[in-house]
């Protein structure tokens, strides 16, 4: 992607703000993007969907080879570039096997329960078309099997996709042209109530795409306002492969210093999390989370009045872990909008994607504190210090 900064237009004030975000615009854009199917794999339709998106907001992106996008936010300076990351890819299942009885096995796409997945809606998409069907236990129906309705196990081994066409045998399913590996998606079923609360299945991650796409919305409207730009180049990144475990491990830049992660947090006993507010992570599975950037996070959520709590999360990795793992030397942070029941039929709040995108847009907005991090290796000069006993 070429640099192509532009000269401010009128005088600077003293600092970049963006204007409020627009939460008109954050429902709409979530919709939009709920209504396209993408479990890990099947994105293409939604990564030119989100490519659009940017494209009417105004802003220069370019793309990987499989999909994953990079947006920049041109700041005043190249380095020490600052990155945001959701994901758009959601889980979902492959067709494991075609069975006798004209049903298909599945396996899941991504980490999720059987539980979750029964019951659901859903939709296969074949070589040549699509179908649409039912993901069902093996004892479906309390008038045949009784007790063994509720006793039966829960698994991926013990559900089936039941499609909506006459298949009663696997040659009828060669038939139609259902084949192994064929991927399916799941119905996502929203609902955006009036007081805020907003239930649907794949919240994780398109809830978080939306918030980072009403952040790039208020920068830019600003940038258009006042002439001015953030201080340092800011990378707005959509990954795909996130619920399998790649997310960011190729797509960043070797400008990008400092990369916050945007995704789903969980309300439950024992977490902190609340469905209001934004969720700053202070770690998760893979270890503490940067010290220097989380508590910077903070600071910007207490100067800006961003309601905010802290969490910390056991049974949980996201794109910051994978671009740790791929060997990415970047500063990490999460930052969550609380979900009930993740990875199953999902409720957030709006609430709580409003102080995730207006944190998200201070954040960008805010001034490098360390400076030393625009270098990859150096001396010990301006490297960063952390409390010891006698402070």
């Amino acid at each position: 992607m070429t640099r192509t900064p532009t000269e401010p237009t009128q005088a600077q004030p003293e600092a970049f703000q963006p204007s409020g975000v627009d939460t008109v615009y954050l429902c709409n854009v979530l919709r939009r993007l709920l209504d396209i199917p993408s479990p890990s794999g099947f994105t293409d339709n939604v990564v030119r969907a989100c490519c659009e998106e940017l494209a009417a907001l105004g802003v220069n992106y370019e793309i990987t080879r499989r999909g994953a996008i990079r947006a920049c936010l041109y700041g005043e300076e190249r380095r020490p570039a600052r990155a945001i990351i959701g994901h758009l890819d959601t889980l979902g299942a492959q067709v494991r096997a075609l069975k006798d009885n004209g049903r298909l096995e599945l396996v899941s796409i991504g980490t999720w329960s059987a539980r979750f997945a029964e019951g659901a809606r859903c939709t296969v998409f074949m070589e040549n078309g699509s179908c649409r069907g039912t993901i069902l236990p093996l004892k479906a129906s309390g008038h045949t099997y009784g007790d063994e309705v509720d006793t039966q196990p829960t698994g991926w081994d013990h559900i089936e996709l039941r499609i909506d066409e006459h298949a009663a045998t696997r040659a009828d399913l060669e038939h139609i042209g259902v084949a192994i590996g064929d991927v399916v998606a799941i119905d996502p079923q929203p609902e955006f109530l009036d007081n805020g609360f907003i239930v649907s299945r794949h919240l994780d991650d398109k809830a978080g795409v939306a918030a980072m796409l009403a952040a790039i919305k208020a920068l830019a409207d600003a940038s258009k306002e006042t002439g001015q730009r953030p201080p340092v180049d800011t990378w707005f990144i959509f990954s795909i492969t996130e619920e399998v475990g790649v997310g960011a491990a190729a797509v960043l830049t070797g400008d990008i210093a400092s990369m916050v992660t945007v995704d789903n947090g969980t309300t439950a006993p024992g977490q902190n999390s609340r469905e209001t507010g934004v969720t700053i992570a202070m770690a998760d599975m893979g270890g503490p989370f940067d010290y220097h950037l989380t508590r910077k996070l903070i600071r910007l959520c207490q100067d800006n009045a961003i309601a905010f709590q802290r969490d910390i999360f056991r049974y949980y990795r996201s794109d910051s872990a994978s671009a740790i793992v791929a060997g990415h030397d970047v500063r990490t942070a999460l930052i969550t909008f609380g979900v009930d029941a993740s990875h199953g039929y999902e409720r957030i709040h709006l609430d709580a994607l409003r102080s995730v995108a207006e944190l998200t847009a201070a954040y960008v907005s805010s001034d490098i504190e360390i400076g030393r991090d625009a270098i990859d290796l150096g001396p010990l000069t301006g490297f960063t210090t952390q409390p010891t006993a006698e402070d």
